[in-house]
């Protein structure tokens, strides 16, 4: 009974109830309820003796059966209250609010993190209608793709040619690519050719003219659409770019006649519609993404030809050249600006809630875009508005509540090149305690325990000097000269590490420190590449630091 009860517990919220991924647990919840069974019968048996069995087996499972759920709700209820949490509506927000107003924006998402509080905040809150959402994920399937053909609130269809008996299940899943041509196909001319149900775009056609026994394949196959070029050329509308605000007038002599993109082997049905509603678009309603995949073709192919406004990426016929696979776009710096000034934070910076793991990941990116923008603030000398950038990062994504401190050290720099020494100094601080802290804990532990945790080791070395390094470029010679002793007391409790390969002392012997001696250990391991000390692996604090 009791395990019946509890299976129905874990497995059957109410509908309406938030389901965290439960179904990829679901053999979990089964198992742990058999237990919770096993125990209840394991207390009867044992207590039977001194109880009247009669009395004792209601009992029993009574007592369990409140029991067992109290525990755990005692023991959960603050990671999964979710009442005075604003911050993923807040982040959702800020995602509409980085696209164009009321220019019937499209914005491309990929999965349910940055999809579902999108919208949340369209069908309850009504927030920004205006904007179309299209989830890729979703968009291989025809119930979908009809939906975007319809105007939804205060937002317009899609601009799309292909029609419902193209893209339904089962036609154009996947098409093929089979080089007939070197030629650059316009973009439209390759839409009207998939779109087209001519005999010579399918298999069948191509491999009797190639005089090809077609007996043996299946009619599916034969039926399948291929297409003959993977070069297409997208020729940019400057008019229609200038008219409809995709680009401001002043940055006019940067626009592209046309953007070239090559195709892979093959595309998803996803691609073929993302490709039709540029073909269809004519640069008149701008076009979003929302971030977040390496992959090219959540991006159309142009990656090369974005700019970050706020939290997502607008396709614009302007050229950048990616400095790393990290960063995306151009910055149009005063625009980002009054775009990050007017989000809504929610209560983001409070101390009173639980900053669960999905916030702290989604800083990420709050912390990314913004590190951009003061940059960029920087280069154009707009100190002031770059001071505004980092007291808003700061005062919205606590150090102590966000954690991944990799991604705060563009902050300290950044207070040190407004101006604010004293700010500069604090936030080095805290960071400079997260660091020690780990690096006494791992001090603490067996010689085998260190080899096991080298990489995480090494991480928060590095990133431990990389903070003196800030401190050594903007700050008095007296501290940065302080800050090295002191870093180099760390570094010298895992001497154990390089005395056994020979590489020499870390530390620098003379009377006055050198502030740009390297210290062997970190040179000699990260002198591979090791992926495992890249910045990008920041991790969350250690479980004595929460």
């Amino acid at each position: 009974l009791f395990t019946g009860i509890a299976i129905q517990f874990y497995t059957n919220p109410h509908i309406f109830q938030p389901r965290e991924r439960d179904y990829s647990l679901v053999g979990s919840f089964y198992i742990f309820a058999l237990w919770i069974g096993l125990g209840v019968y394991a207390l009867f048996d044992e207590l039977k003796k001194w109880v009247n069995p009669k009395v004792l087996a209601p009992t029993v499972t009574l007592v369990c059966l409140l029991a067992v759920p109290s525990v755990m709700a005692y023991q959960n209820w603050d990671d999964h209250d979710r009442s005075n949490r604003f911050t993923a509506n807040a982040s959702a927000k800020a995602y509409l609010d980085s696209c164009q107003k009321d220019a019937g924006a499209i914005l491309f998402t990929i999965g349910d993190n940055d999809t579902f509080p999108l919208w949340y905040a369209q069908e309850i809150e009504g927030y920004r209608t205006d904007v179309r959402i299209i989830c890729t994920s979703l968009f291989v399937t025809d119930w979908y793709i009809d939906q975007m053909k319809r105007k939804a609130y205060g937002s317009d269809p899609i601009p799309s040619q292909m029609t419902h008996d193209r893209y339904r299940w089962g036609s154009r899943d996947v098409l093929y690519h089979q080089k007939l041509t070197d030629n650059r196909w316009n973009i439209k001319d390759f839409i009207n050719w998939i779109d087209s149900d001519k005999p010579q775009t399918k298999f069948r056609h191509l491999l009797q003219q190639q005089g090809s026994d077609v007996s043996s394949q299946t009619d599916n196959f034969l039926n399948t659409v291929y297409y003959p070029t993977n070069k297409i050329r997208i020729p940019v509308n400057k008019e229609n770019v200038l008219k409809y605000g995709l680009v401001k007038e002043q940055d006019s002599a940067l626009i592209v006649d046309h953007i070239d993109i090559d195709l892979p082997s093959a595309i998803t049905k996803q691609s073929m519609m993302m490709l039709d509603i540029l073909a269809n678009n004519d640069w008149k309603r701008p076009i979003y993404f929302s971030g977040g995949s390496f992959d090219d073709a959540e991006y159309i192919w142009m990656k090369d030809y974005l700019q970050l406004d706020g939290m997502a990426y607008k396709l614009v016929p302007i050229k950048t050249e990616r400095k790393n696979s990290f960063e995306l776009g151009r910055i149009d710096p005063d625009l980002m600006y009054d775009i990050v000034m007017g989000w809504d934070w929610g209560n983001s910076g409070s101390t009173a809630i639980y900053h669960d793991p999905q916030t702290r990941i989604q800083g990420l990116s709050y912390k990314a875009n913004l590190a951009r923008l003061v940059e960029q603030l920087l280069a154009a000398n707009k100190v002031e508005k770059a001071k505004d950038i980092v007291e808003l990062a700061m005062n919205n994504m606590p150090v102590d509540h966000y954690g991944y401190y990799t991604f705060v050290e563009p902050f300290v720099d950044g207070y040190y090149k407004v101006g604010e020494t004293q700010k500069a100094r604090n936030l080095f601080e805290k960071l400079k305690l997260k660091y020690q802290e780990r690096l006494t804990y791992y001090a603490g532990l067996s010689l085998d325990q260190q080899y096991e945790n080298i990489d995480d080791i090494i991480t928060d070395m590095e990133a431990y000097r990389r903070n003196i390094d800030i401190v050594i470029q903007n700050d008095q010679k007296e501290l940065a000269e302080k800050e090295t002793l002191i870093f180099n007391e760390y570094i010298d409790k895992f001497r154990h590490f390089y005395e056994e390969e020979d590489l020499g002392p870390p530390v620098h012997q003379g009377p006055d420190p050198d502030m740009n001696d390297t210290v062997s250990l970190l040179d000699s391991t990260t002198e591979g590449g090791n992926p495992n000390t890249d910045a990008s692996q920041d991790r969350e604090p250690l479980p004595e630091e929460e």
